[in-house]
């Protein structure tokens, strides 16, 4: 669970799955069923692989809840750079205002 405002009243849940194969509907329908037993209002099913097609469409009829495959993940992983390192290079190039002043 994830808390949106400190008060705690706005949360999301959160179901990470590291799978090979796709997720089954089943799979999400128990979450659905998790969330509403904790009365939560929104959900989000983290998958390193992806959703079976059934998957995919049963989720649009969950209000407030997010498929995220592993293309996604990746995706939000590099925007936002979590769980990733990156290195700034040095790339030098001429500059043609010094060259021209300095032949003139």
């Amino acid at each position: 669970m994830i808390s949106l405002d400190a008060s705690g009243l706005e949360s999301v849940y959160v179901q990470p799955k590291h799978w090979q194969s796709t997720v089954a509907r089943p799979d999400l329908q128990a979450f659905y069923g998790a969330l509403a037993g904790q009365k939560a209002i929104r959900g989000v099913f983290i998958s390193t692989s992806g959703f079976a097609v059934q998957t995919v469409e049963f989720a649009p009829s969950v209000e407030e809840l997010l498929l995220v495959d592993g293309k996604r993940l990746v995706s939000l992983m590099l925007d936002h750079e979590v769980g990733v390192s990156s290195q700034h290079y040095k790339v030098p190039r001429p500059d043609s205002d010094y060259f021209d002043e300095s032949l003139g």
